[in-house]
């Protein structure tokens, strides 16, 4: 069933829909070097072979997993010679062109750069990570979409009728449940819709009136487990485990736990669903909630502990804890704007009164001296100066703990710039300053 033309061809009208510039190239055969990249089943090969049926060029293919190096040097060298004897320039088409190395893939960069081949390559994986950049930067990049579910439906109504090259030469009736249970459940891939079909209706015993019929009972059982794209190394991983991050950080806790329902099913590793749980506390909830990072450990620890599938509940425990908490970043802010003092800025020496004065000779360095042990005054806290020139990184929030927080350092705060201004008028006076960390 796969398609012959661009009529033919269902899905990727972002793409293929009339008037928009990878239509117009393909009907004038105006292709350069391309890649398709998108899940399973979404049309790049069948659209590379449209495009090979369209062009005036001669087809070759390879294959990432099965060609080798002497394979590319073969068809490259037969390109340049019939491109020198005939004119005729060759369409490459390279499947799964993640899977060449970059000794592989830098072997068609003369070619592609020389026009002796127009490359055409699919892959499931984000060429911008997985394709060398100079093969990219010489190639058009199309992004193919997982296939609606009423054009799986229509794919699905054609393969039934069509005598040539479907199922249309058995006595088949589909129910409309069944085919739409196909649609959903395929996910958008058509592959995975056509080949259940053909299993329903192979192996489906014909009724007392001589039909198969596939009702939604055989649909199902034909399907099996709903197939979630989900590699373990490639964007479908990057990108659920990122809109679980900024779901939980949205305080959405629907959202969050549908993305993790994903990433349970599809079979990901307790351990890295923990590990940015653990982070996500830390970093987006910090000390609006200090319990955050308490349950989350905790969670990380129980996950590691039991695995699948008990370690859903308490990982989902600490998922929704974290959707739910008050918000706050200021931890992450606080650190990384001291770090980037401490890289780009003069380095501040210790303030005497603050370095170690435990061992001999400490004491005639000046080293302790002037020093105030907090907890020897009311409310365990004394202004005193403990940086040698003022520096502000931590902003306290305004939400949960951290309200109380900010009213507690903005006190002290305001305490540590009153006794810096009396040091100063002290100074400036003549009159020696109160003891302090200088």
């Amino acid at each position: 069933m796969r398609p012959r033309t661009l009529d033919e061809y269902v899905g990727q009208s972002h793409l293929l829909a009339p008037g928009l510039l990878l239509r117009r190239a393909i009907e004038a055969d105006r292709i350069q070097s391309l890649i398709f990249f998108g899940p399973p089943g979404t049309g790049k090969t069948s659209l590379a072979h449209i495009i090979a049926a369209r062009t005036r060029s001669r087809f070759e293919r390879l294959n990432g997993v099965e060609s080798n190096v002497a394979d590319m040097r073969r068809v490259l060298s037969a390109a340049s010679n019939r491109l020198v004897n005939t004119g005729q320039p060759t369409l490459l088409f390279v499947d799964e062109i993640h899977r060449f190395n970059k000794a592989q893939q830098d072997v068609l960069l003369p070619e592609v750069e020389s026009g002796v081949v127009r490359l055409i390559g699919a892959t499931t994986h984000n060429p911008f990570f997985f394709v060398n950049s100079p093969l990219v930067s010489r190639s058009q990049v199309f992004e193919l979409r997982p296939i609606g579910e009423g054009e799986i439906l229509s794919l699905l109504r054609r393969a039934i009728t069509d005598a040539e090259r479907g199922l249309g030469h058995l006595s088949l009736r589909a129910d409309d449940d069944a085919l739409e249970h196909l649609s959903r459940v395929s996910d958008g891939d058509a592959r995975k819709a056509l080949n259940s079909l053909e299993i329903a209706a192979l192996t489906t015993p014909p009724g007392a009136d001589g039909f198969i019929r596939i009702d939604l009972n055989v649909a199902q059982e034909c399907i099996q487990k709903k197939a979630v794209v989900y590699d373990g190394d490639g964007d479908a991983h990057y990108d659920t485990i990122s809109a679980f991050i900024k779901s939980m950080r949205g305080s959405d806790p629907d959202a969050t736990l549908y993305w993790l329902a994903k990433m349970i099913h599809a079979g990901e590793d307790p351990r890295f669903i923990a590990r940015r749980i653990v982070i996500q506390a830390a970093e987006d909830v910090g000390l609006a909630d200090p319990m955050a990072l308490v349950l989350a450990r905790a969670a990380a620890e129980a996950a590691e502990f039991i695995g699948w599938p008990e370690a859903r509940i308490p990982i989902a425990e600490a998922a929704i804890y974290l959707a739910t908490a008050p918000k706050s970043n200021s931890v992450i802010k606080a650190i990384d704007a001291a770090l980037e003092d401490v890289k780009s800025g003069r380095t501040l020496p210790v303030p005497a009164a603050l370095r170690d004065g435990h061992y001999a000779g400490a004491e005639k360095l000046g080293n302790g001296i002037g020093y105030k042990y907090p907890h020897d005054f009311e409310g365990h806290f004394v202004p005193q100066q403990y940086l040698p020139e003022p520096r502000r990184y931590y902003e306290p929030g305004d939400l949960g703990v951290e309200k109380k927080i900010r009213e507690r350092v903005e006190r002290w705060r305001a305490q540590q710039s009153q006794e810096a201004q009396a040091n100063a008028l002290r100074s400036n006076s003549g009159t020696p300053p109160a003891p302090s960390a200088t």
